[in-house]
Order: C-alpha cells, then sequence, then structure tokens
C-alpha cells in the first residue's frame, strides 16, 4: 500500500525548487540528455518506427527538448496534470490514469509521475499504459527503497506515496516484458529481445479452488 501522503500543489513555487533553482533542482538538462540517448537508442536498437510519442508528466520540458532532436519525425504529445506547466509551455492538461488517445502510441513515458498518484489512481495508470502503448514504454517511479538508499533527499520531495518496487513491475508484467533501464516492451508487439537482453518472465501461480 502507497503511503499517504498531503495533496501537492504543482505550482510556480514547487518547479522554481525542484526544477528550477539549479542548487535544489532534482534533475538537470544534461541528466535529461542522457536519458533521451538511452530511450532513444532503444527504440533504434529494438527496430521500432516511432511516429507519435506520448511523456505523460512533461514537467519543464527537459526530456521532451532532448529526445525531439533524436527522433525528429516523430509527433509529440506532452501531458501534464499542471495547471501552471500547461499554461507556461502550452502542454496538453490530463492525468495519466484517464487519457485517452484516438490512436495508440509507439513510445510512451512516464518517468517521476505514479508516486504522487494514490493506490487506485497509479493502478489505472498503468493499466492505461497497456491501452496506450503499443510499442515500448519508459517507466520509472520513486520507490521506498530509492527514497532511503539512492535518492538525495536534499532534493527529492518526499510529500510521495511511496511503494514498492515490486508494487509496480506486478501491474505491468501482465501487457509488458521488462528491457531494463526502465524500459519494458509491449507484448505482442513485433519487436525481438534476446533472451538475455529481458527480464525472464516470471511463471503464474495457479489458484487454489474452493
Amino acid at each position: 500500500m502507497g503511503i499517504q501522503v498531503t495533496d501537492v500543489a504543482f505550482d510556480k513555487d514547487y518547479y522554481a525548487r525542484y526544477y528550477y533553482d539549479p542548487r535544489t533542482a532534482v534533475a538537470g538538462a544534461a541528466e535529461m540528455r542522457a536519458r533521451a540517448q538511452v530511450i532513444a537508442a532503444a527504440a533504434r536498437y529494438a527496430d521500432l518506427p516511432v511516429r507519435r510519442i506520448l511523456e505523460a508528466g512533461a514537467g519543464t520540458g527537459l526530456l521532451r527538448r532532448a529526445l525531439r532532436r533524436l527522433l525528429p519525425q516523430a509527433e509529440y504529445i506532452s501531458l501534464e496534470a499542471s495547471e501552471y506547466l500547461c499554461r507556461r509551455y502550452g502542454w496538453e492538461q490530463g492525468r495519466i490514469e484517464s487519457y485517452r488517445s484516438r490512436a495508440p502510441f509507439d513510445l510512451v513515458i512516464c518517468y517521476d509521475v505514479l508516486q504522487y498518484l494514490d493506490d487506485a489512481a497509479a493502478a489505472g495508470a498503468l493499466r492505461n499504459f497497456a491501452q496506450l502503448c503499443r510499442g515500448m514504454l519508459y517507466f520509472s517511479a520513486l520507490t521506498v527503497y530509492d527514497l532511503r538508499h539512492n535518492a538525495d533527499t536534499a532534493r527529492t520531495d518526499p510529500d510521495v506515496h511511496l511503494r514498492s518496487a515490486d508494487w509496480y513491475r506486478r501491474r505491468l508484467t501482465g501487457s509488458f516484458r521488462a528491457a531494463g533501464l526502465g524500459l519494458w516492451v509491449r507484448r505482442g508487439a513485433p519487436l525481438t529481445l534476446w533472451e538475455l537482453e529481458a527480464e525472464p518472465d516470471q511463471p503464474r501461480r495457479r489458484r487454489k479452488k474452493g
């Protein structure tokens, strides 16, 4: 279960602290350029034609700018719940757990977002990935372990719903196969992963009758 927290106001003050001020920013342009290179290289390696991209939680657009240079031919939809960011950058306002599209996306990105959703909304977003994505998913969220062992707590917002990595994996593996580094391949997509390039499928447990 997620840890219950107060609602976060994704306003000017929030982004001034965690994104605009280099002394307290949780991520910078160099990190996002490297992340974009990993995503674009994975798509090319898997021979995935990327014509439509959805980024759920576009933030200040650091990843968008980097990816658009690497995948310039793709239509790029930037979805964002923050009214402030949508006004400032022109993103499409909406929530990933309820977002619908006229056509699926070749690449769906949802980075550092779902820890801000309660359990029901986060589970709904994970289910929605399967409806929205027909190729590759890039997904990551802050976990209990990450906050304790990996994150710089001076730069990381602790006012979130913390869950285990397994909580997310259990809800993704029905529709996606993990390829490592936050990348997931949609089951049934015409993409090939060699056996040692992806995590092995876990055997499904049989339900006991009665």
